[in-house]
């Protein structure tokens, strides 16, 4: 699709973060499978259920855009995944893997934090009132689940990783 307006330019980021949302659910079982610590494996499963929700959502947008939902492969997810593959599997003590993984977790959160608030806004300047709250939403969760590994890794996960 050749992007022409903003509108065009809000369905292609769109169908990007519908790519991210649905890759996310398939690899964040592993990822938990991953952790050692029982904390970060019960917040990388509530995020699970947050982000099938969040695919629910940006399906809900499609349809009020009168569009059929469709991911695109986002080649900057593949590679956070890949990275975050490439360290994981260099780190034999589990303490060590514990803040990797949250390291990892916390790079994708920071990327959709950044595609969610540009779509957040370019809805809004589009005229999409409801579409920017559903998206604001979804903001507002991946802000939660970045704070939630900021927490986790300050008191508790890197202290352990040191000792």
């Amino acid at each position: 699709m050749a992007v022409q307006t903003l509108q065009d330019l809000f369905i292609e980021t769109l169908k990007d973060l519908y790519y991210v949302e649905k890759t996310l659910v398939k690899s964040l079982p592993n990822m938990a499978r991953k952790a050692s610590s029982p904390d970060l494996q019960a917040a990388i499963e509530s995020h699970i259920a947050e982000t099938e929700a969040q695919v629910g959502r940006i399906e809900q947008i499609f349809e009020l855009l009168g569009e059929r939902a469709a991911a695109k492969k986002c080649e900057a997810l593949e590679g956070l995944l890949k990275e975050a593959d490439e360290v994981t599997q260099q780190i034999n003590d589990r303490q060590t893997l514990d803040a990797a993984i949250i390291a990892s977790a916390q790079t994708v959160e920071h990327y959709e934090i950044a595609r969610y608030g540009t779509l957040a806004c370019w809805a809004a300047e589009i005229g999409q009132a409801e579409i920017a709250q559903l998206l604001e939403q979804t903001l507002d969760e991946e802000r939660a689940a970045d704070d939630k590994l900021s927490m986790l890794a300050e008191n508790s996960v890197n202290q352990q990783a040191v000792a």
